[in-house]
């Protein structure tokens, strides 16, 4: 039941960012879908992938594929005043698509009997898969490659699913709070991970 919990919440906020990014970017209705379920899919898909589950087993969840159309509906129907912040709003829905993903991806991994660094492995990949392909597809430079604190928060639910450090529902529910709590703190204050450019200096003439 708490698979499915995160399976949902993960669904909507990625279907609702990928939806937004396709906005932004000003694509047409098609796009506006297309990049939606890529998003809230394209995660799951390159997990799956990598641990040995068939990719074809997407195509068996109806129910995720009938709530993304619907999320991506609604917010296409939003009136278009109310989306001049939704830039912001993006990357709040990102944050809980990241968290909810990145924990069901390293249930997955559990209940499948797979080691801790499959479970990390699988909460980055569930969790930052789906945004990834989502900016290729958008242009834009993905946020798990900037030196932004990202991909991190999910490796660490990685880990401490992966160590069975957690298992009641209780908390699990409370890690996604944390998880989407600190992925939004860190894209508000802007925190960013040890990174080095070799790209010349450019010295200004005075």
């Amino acid at each position: 039941m708490t698979w499915e919990v995160f399976s949902i919440i993960g669904t909507i906020a990625f279907a609702i960012s990928g939806a937004i990014v396709a906005m932004e970017e000003e694509y047409d209705i098609f796009g506006v879908y297309l990049l939606g379920i890529v998003t809230a899919f394209g995660g799951g898909a390159i997990r799956n992938s990598l641990i040995g589950v068939p990719v074809s087993a997407l195509w068996g969840q109806t129910v995720m594929f009938q709530i993304a159309l619907v999320s991506i509906t609604l917010v296409f129907l939003f009136p278009h005043k109310s989306l001049t912040h939704w830039n912001r709003w993006g990357n709040y829905f990102d944050a809980v698509g990241l968290s909810a993903f990145a924990i069901q991806g390293a249930l997955f991994a559990v209940k499948l009997g797979l080691p801790v660094s499959a479970a990390v492995v699988a909460a980055i990949l569930t969790g930052s898969g789906g945004g990834i392909v989502r900016d290729l597809l958008a242009g834009r430079r993905p946020l798990v490659l900037k030196h932004e604190v990202y991909a991190v928060w999910a490796a660490i639910a990685g880990v401490i699913i992966g160590m069975r450090w957690i298992e009641s529902d209780l908390l699990l529910y409370t890690l996604f709070v944390v998880i989407t709590a600190l992925r939004i703190i860190s894209y508000i204050y802007k925190w960013s991970l040890p990174f080095k450019s070799l790209k010349p200096t450019i010295i200004k003439n005075k």
